[in-house]
């Protein structure tokens, strides 16, 4: 996170942007909180899916107040984003040429402020066209909030997988009956994963996965990203569910009718092939 000193970024009403921060808006990686797909994500900026996507640089005017604006130098946005996770300095300073548009308000919470200026506030709505951005409230468990659990368990896979214990899951050797064919791969170390509605819930996830590899859904609702050796860590969304996976391992689940709940997916004698049809469809980043 870095912010400049000069501001090249022009805003609505010609002042300098001070960058605090910026984010990509990509098929391969865009914010999870704006939808569960990329067209999705790029409506609620009011913003074109464009293929090559668009860089997000949020920052506040002169006066104080928030702006996002978009540009369509994905790479200059990429390579300053790359600098500041690796701690270094990077000026991010777009040319005019690139900016399709300045939003008022900001789509994601920013907890820091440019230095010798007002504190974040809305632009005044005579100097905007549209409702300033707001990010998605996440105090109460909705897609917002389950997407962003979701993001920290990719974020954080280690931590989360070493709470599961193999020996929770069920085997396909323990479902009996016909119709519990694919109990191994639902069972759940949570309590609730015994109850009917939960393991439908996960039974429903599953399914819709398994119809993405025949019918591509949105750009976006699958995205493969690196994961250490040669495993995928997978992404896939959809409605009112999130699966994280990891191409060698088991996944976990969150539905919007289980708040808070983190529903683990035992690898069974499918899932395997699920994830690797997955990973082949799955947009990855360039």
């Amino acid at each position: 996170m870095a912010g400049t000193d000069d501001g090249a970024v022009a805003t609505g009403d010609d002042d300098a942007l001070y960058v605090l921060t910026a984010v990509l808006l990509t098929p391969a990686k865009f914010p999870s909180v704006l939808g569960d797909d990329y067209p999705e994500a790029c409506a609620a900026l009011d913003l074109a899916p464009l293929a090559d996507g668009y860089g997000l640089v949020l920052g506040q005017d002169g006066e104080g107040a928030r702006w996002t604006v978009v540009i369509d130098d994905v790479s200059l946005v990429a390579v300053a984003i790359a600098s500041w996770d690796c701690g270094m300095e990077h000026e991010l300073s777009p040319d005019e040429r690139t900016v399709v548009s300045a939003l008022p308000g900001w789509p994601l919470d920013v907890a820091v402020a440019a230095p010798g200026v007002p504190a974040p506030h809305d632009p005044a709505p005579e100097l905007t066209e549209r409702p300033a951005l707001t990010p998605p409230n996440t105090a109460i468990w909705g897609p917002a909030q389950r997407r962003l659990g979701a993001d920290e368990i990719a974020l954080q896979w280690a931590i989360w997988r070493e709470q599961i214990d193999d020996g929770d899951f069920a085997t396909s050797e323990d479902t009996a009956q016909p119709e519990d064919a694919h109990q191994d791969e639902t069972e759940s170390t949570d309590g609730d994963s015994d109850s009917g509605e939960t393991r439908t819930g996960i039974r429903r996830v599953l399914a819709e996965a398994r119809s993405y590899v025949d019918t591509p859904p949105p750009l976006g609702r699958v995205r493969s990203s690196f994961a250490p050796g040669d495993a995928r860590t997978l992404r896939a969304d959809g409605p009112g569910w999130s699966m994280v996976a990891r191409t060698d391992d088991i996944a976990f689940v969150l539905l919007d009718e289980e708040p808070g709940e983190v529903l683990p997916v035992g690898r069974g004698p499918e899932l395997p092939g699920l994830l690797e049809a997955l990973d082949k469809m799955a947009v990855r980043p360039s």
